[in-house]
């Protein structure tokens, strides 16, 4: 919407305000009001715990909503690991350039270094789409119909059915007076 862009509060009940810049209703929060003591605390505790801010308050930020789920924790390290080991490489390739631009000793190593970088960071990457991959399999986020996760489920829950009739034909011959018995002669 451009600069000025309309928002709703979330304590106003919905009213909409313009988040442009300052107005004379919300004056800069650096200087003291001429209406407001500047050692005023801007929050007064209410009894019951909660905050009760003063006339002229605008947040300067409004609470969202994630709009995606956060990333499994194997799959974050690989990422963060991959990230940090390309960073690497890419600082390496630009100081191998530098230093052959140079002309210095040094830029033989740098190549070097930037060639093992190159396929070590290829392997983290390749690493981090193997994790989301296997985490995917293990814990049924594919909602595909042959999910493997999905099968296991299913066999999980006949053999646990399964487990349970036995359980229960146990317990009706043992009931019986049988205890043991193939017949009754």
């Amino acid at each position: 919407m451009g600069t000025a862009e309309r928002h709703k509060a979330p304590e106003d009940g919905g009213a909409a305000e313009w988040a442009a810049g300052p107005t004379p209703e919300a004056p800069d929060r650096d200087m003291a009001t001429s209406g407001r003591d500047a050692s005023a605390p801007a929050r007064v505790e209410q009894p019951d715990g909660r905050a009760e801010r003063p006339p002229g308050y605008r947040p300067l930020w409004t609470e969202e909503p994630a709009r995606r789920r956060r990333l499994p924790d194997p799959v974050r390290t690989a990422a963060v690991r991959a990230v940090l080991v390309v960073a690497v490489t890419l600082i390496l390739a630009m100081v191998a350039f530098l230093c052959t631009l140079a002309g210095s000793w040094l830029a033989f190593p740098m190549v070097i270094g930037s060639v093992a970088g190159t396929v070590v960071a290829t392997w983290g990457v390749l690493d981090v789409w193997v994790t989301r991959q296997v985490w995917n399999q293990r814990h049924g986020v594919v909602s595909a119909p042959s999910s493997t996760a999905r099968a296991m489920r299913r066999e999980r829950r006949r053999a646990r059915r399964q487990g349970r009739a036995a359980e229960r034909a146990q317990e009706r011959i043992g009931r019986r007076g049988g205890a043991g018995q193939l017949s009754h002669s």
